[in-house]
Formats: structure tokens, sequence, C-alpha cells
């Protein structure tokens, strides 16, 4: 199997309320999957999971074989630098700096010097569109413009998986199919799995595939055929 991310019987617990109820998932190198279900199903807390933003109560989870959800914080931070993308519903873009410096943000932490990571960082704006909008702050730009911009700060470490948390719930159905166009596209070029959470069909059907999840448990099968 060329399984890159796997989730094995995952328990997540709020009090009382079960999040997560015994998940099994894998999702293999270059894979799209769209992760359904309607608010409170446990889908964004299944992705966080994955992603080592929270710890599962019990269960593994494991990134090309090893283990992360046993790792110390400060170990899991640097991998979500480093192994992981993220692109979410607002962007998060920090409005403060240039769109190609929040792009090259994840290099300069993880201690790229700042002259090569914007250079690395330029080299996505022509691909995605925003050829000349290098400079411009986010306030300055559309919203399918700050998304592709965060597409490219997602990828610019050449991460093994990228997670998106609702990418086109802030935007028109126009712009956000040519949101998630893009976003497979340059996943899928990039060599990394894409891990899409969403509530919406037109989205998911993006996807290599979908899994649905209700009350913490999965109604499809988690593993790929």
């Amino acid at each position: 199997m060329n399984d890159v991310l796997a989730g094995r019987a995952l328990t997540k617990r709020f009090g009382q309320t079960v999040a997560l109820s015994g998940v099994d998932i894998a999702i293999r190198a270059g894979e799209a999957v769209a992760i359904m279900g309607p608010s409170g199903s446990g889908k964004s807390t299944l992705l966080h999971c994955l992603a080592g933003i929270m710890k599962p109560d019990s269960g593994e989870v494991h990134l090309l074989g090893s283990r992360i959800d046993a790792m110390r914080e400060r170990q899991r931070s640097a991998l979500r630098r480093t192994r992981f993308g993220f692109v979410f519903q607002f962007g998060q873009l920090l409005p403060e700096l240039p769109a190609e410096e929040n792009v090259a943000l994840p290099l300069m932490l993880g201690g790229v010097a700042r002259g090569e990571a914007v250079r690395q960082a330029r080299e996505w704006f022509g691909p995605l569109g925003l050829g000349g909008m290098e400079g411009r702050r986010p306030g300055e730009l559309s919203g399918g413009q700050a998304q592709r911009v965060a597409i490219a700060r997602a990828l610019v470490t050449k991460p093994a998986v990228v997670f998106a948390d609702e990418p086109t719930g802030a935007l028109d159905q126009t712009t956000g199919h040519d949101t998630m166009r893009l976003l497979v596209e340059a996943t899928k070029h990039n060599g990394a799995s894409l891990i899409v959470v969403t509530h919406d069909p037109g989205v998911a059907r993006w996807c290599d595939r979908t899994v649905e999840v209700r009350d913490g448990r999965l109604l499809t099968a988690g593993m790929a055929a």
C-alpha cells in the first residue's frame, strides 16, 4: 500500500460529546479525498487529528509510516510547517504583508532566508493566475485571489498533504468552482495528497473519493478500494 497518511481507530470526546468513534481512514499518495458531513458530524475534528492540530483520545495517526499523534507539540508544530499545507475558509492571510511574503512565510519560519523564500514564493504566482499581484496586500485582493494566495502558501514548502477546510465557503459559486479546480490541479501537480472538508457536494465532486461522516462515524469506507 502507498498510504501517505492514515488514522487508525481514532476516538475523540469533548465532555459527553463523542466527536469521533473508532474512525479508520487512509489517504494514498496524490489522492484527493473529500470529507463530507453536516455541522457537528465530526469532520473538522477528524481533519484536526489527522493534521496533528489536536491529539485523539485514543487511536493512532501515521504520516509516511511515522506515528505523529505521539509526538510532542513542538515536533507536531514543525511537522505542520514542513510536511503539511493548510487552506482555510477565510484564507487567514496576514493583512500587513504583501502577497509574496504571505506565501513565503512558511519557508521563512522554517529557516529559509527572506530573499530566497520570496523568490520561491513568486514562482507560484504565474501558474495560479496571480501574475503582477505579488506586492498587493490581502485587502487589495478579491476573495478568489486571496484563496489562490492561500493555495500557494499551502504548497510552497512542497508538503506531503494539503488540508483544506471549507476552502470555497466564503466564495460565490463561480469563484468557488475555479478555486477548487486550481486547488486540485496544483496539489496533484506538486505531488501532494489533498483532504478537503466540505458540506458541498459540488466541491466534493472535484475529489477522487468522498468519505461521509455522521455522528463521529464513517458511513462510507475510509480506505481506497
